[in-house]
């Protein structure tokens, strides 16, 4: 049997009227540290965050939404802090916000396959 290493997660919400608290789901990050694994998987339901808010800028969410794939590869795409290490990028990424794009807070579990984990919390949390 793998070996089972901890990982966090975060479930990454579109806000698009803060003050109606109104969100959707559209995606989550995932960090096994053990592993040096860093991933998010994005998918907006675009008719649906227009049921919430029709006047949304859904290019602006979807270029902000981008932002977190890169971030969580690294590398100079990703700006200054793709330099940071994995785990630098995970926090950077969770770090409350009061935007229209808001992390979740940080959950824990156990897997000895974080990709496979990270779709399986899509199917349970994202996707409908």
């Amino acid at each position: 049997m793998p070996a089972e290493h901890t990982y966090d997660y975060a479930i990454i919400r579109v806000v698009p009227r803060v003050d109606r608290g109104e969100q959707i789901n559209v995606g989550v990050i995932l960090s096994c540290e053990a592993l040096d694994f860093l991933d998010a998987r994005i998918e907006l339901d675009e008719g649906l965050l227009r049921a919430i808010d029709p006047s949304v800028d859904l290019e602006a969410v979807r270029a902000n939404l981008a932002v977190i794939p890169a971030v969580c590869k690294g590398g100079p795409e990703a700006g200054p802090i793709g330099s940071l290490p994995s785990r630098g990028r995970f926090r950077w990424l969770v770090a409350p916000r009061s935007t229209i794009i808001q992390p979740s807070e940080v959950h824990t579990g156990k897997t000895s396959d974080p990709a496979a984990c990270l779709e399986h919390l899509m199917d349970r949390i994202v996707r409908r």
